[in-house]
């Protein structure tokens, strides 16, 4: 087992690339390390530990000429050589002339985001957690899923003086409920594997398979929906990537382009980006050393701002809000810590409000149609269900969803008070509350 490297250590080795020649150099420094244990047909099939250092180095030559060259190495003399190789590719590089510089040292907030438990956690730890999820599945019904157990160190250095660190660790569990006609599903993502009840997602996620056991057809058409948090984070975290980075913006590609100030969405709906929040996965500082800053992107309904980075900061005659990705980057900032806002209502009010609609726990396979007009298109799966007079009828088939995002939520109806985080992203995530939609657009139906 592994434990942490430790900023001394890591820094030793980035500060060795200082001394290439080149005009600056930036070091990103990753060392991570964890277990994932995985199980099927309700056993575990596959235990992995991995364990990775990275150097990545980005030299500056003539100004505004850069190179990116890496290695997975602690040793000095290595990091030194990748470092060479950087400013070998940034002397034959084009110029650049978005290139702002490197960052200047800046204050980095501390958080306390390491968790010894997690970090050290066994393969044995995790099996138990799983077998604490199989033992809550009734006759009949077969577990799949995973728990991971997972540690990083970061490290940003450059010539300027620049030097930040974080350590952090998450932990994350999901259960998939298999029954022969039907299927449910739970996921916990959190800082500390003990905050992850392995006993209690099993149990969500069985009570969703026998809820919607003999599934009955519906029509396809427009619906009164409530998205469970895991849908409403697929929605959340489509709009970051599609629209409130400051490239896309700048660039026209985005939804916000030319509509700051405008209301887009309804009053209940306030979007934030915050890495440094108790309850987010995220780090302090950006990858190009910035300090992460909380941005509103929407409040009430009202589209407010995006996030940028240094080069789309001095395109735009702003300022960084921390949201650089680590070099070489053709996607511009993004929001990584994606966080919409919870309201007051528990999702049996919703249900309870709800004359005829459909509850959806998650959606599956979701891709973009139309990137300017937010268009959406994917499945609904393990556990979609009718509500008839206020109340849940059936387990219905799934349907395809094409939806306008930002159409979606300007016709939410009401917010969940409490909030879950889901992530596909990379040192983030999104948190979300259920939501009341109406007229939501499912295009076609399936036969299962």
């Amino acid at each position: 087992m592994s434990g942490p490297v430790g900023e001394e250590r890591l820094a030793d080795a980035a500060e060795a690339a200082f001394g290439a020649g080149a005009d600056g150099v930036l070091v990103l420094a990753f060392h991570s390390w964890g277990g994932l244990t995985r199980f099927a047909s309700s056993r575990i099939h596959q235990n992995t530990w991995r364990e990775d250092v990275e150097f990545r180095v980005m030299a500056v030559a003539d100004g505004n000429r850069t190179g990116v060259a890496a290695t997975h190495s602690l040793d000095p003399a290595v990091v030194r050589r990748a470092a060479d190789d950087a400013l070998a590719i940034a002397r034959i590089a084009p110029p650049d002339p978005d290139f702002p510089g490197l960052a200047p040292p800046a204050p980095v907030a501390h958080t306390a985001a390491f968790d010894d438990e997690t970090a050290n956690a066994t393969p044995a730890a995790r099996a138990s957690a799983v077998a604490g999820a199989l033992g809550e599945l009734p006759a009949g019904m077969e577990g799949a899923g995973y728990v991971e157990t997972a540690a990083d160190e970061v490290l940003v250095c450059s010539t300027t003086g620049l030097r930040a660190f974080a350590a952090t660790t998450h932990a994350g569990c999901s259960v998939l409920a298999i029954a022969p006609d039907s299927s449910g599903y739970a996921e916990r993502l959190e800082r500390r594997f003990g905050e992850v009840d392995t006993h209690a997602l099993a149990g969500i996620a069985a009570d969703k398979a026998e809820r919607s056991a003999d599934p009955q057809p519906v029509d396809a058409g427009p619906w009164t929906v409530i998205l469970e948090p895991a849908a409403t984070s697929t929605i959340l975290q489509f709009l970051g990537y599609l629209g409130f980075g400051g490239k896309a913006y700048l660039e026209g590609r985005s939804f916000l382009t030319g509509r700051l100030g405008s209301k887009l969405m309804a009053d209940a709906i306030t979007i934030v980006d915050d890495a440094t929040a108790p309850d987010a996965l995220g780090l302090p500082f950006d990858f190009e050393g910035m300090p992460s800053q909380r941005v509103t992107l929407i409040d009430k309904g009202v589209a407010r701002s995006v996030v940028w980075d240094r080069a789309t900061a001095k395109k735009a005659g702003t300022e960084s809000t921390g949201h650089g990705l680590p070099p070489p980057n053709s996607y511009g900032p993004l929001p990584l810590n994606l966080r919409m806002e919870p309201g007051e209502n528990t999702l049996d009010d919703m249900i309870a409000s709800t004359e005829r609609g459909l509850l959806v726990t998650r959606f599956h396979y979701s891709n973009v149609v139309n990137e300017k007009e937010t268009i959406l298109t994917g499945m609904t799966r393990d556990g979609t269900f009718l509500i008839q007079d206020g109340k849940i009828a059936n387990g219905v088939r799934n349907l395809r969803y094409t939806q306008n995002a930002v159409e979606a939520l300007a016709n939410v109806e009401a917010v969940g008070a409490t909030t879950e985080i889901s992530t596909e992203m990379f040192f983030g995530g999104s948190r979300a509350p259920a939501i009341k939609i109406r007229e939501f657009k499912f295009s076609s139906t399936t036969t299962h």
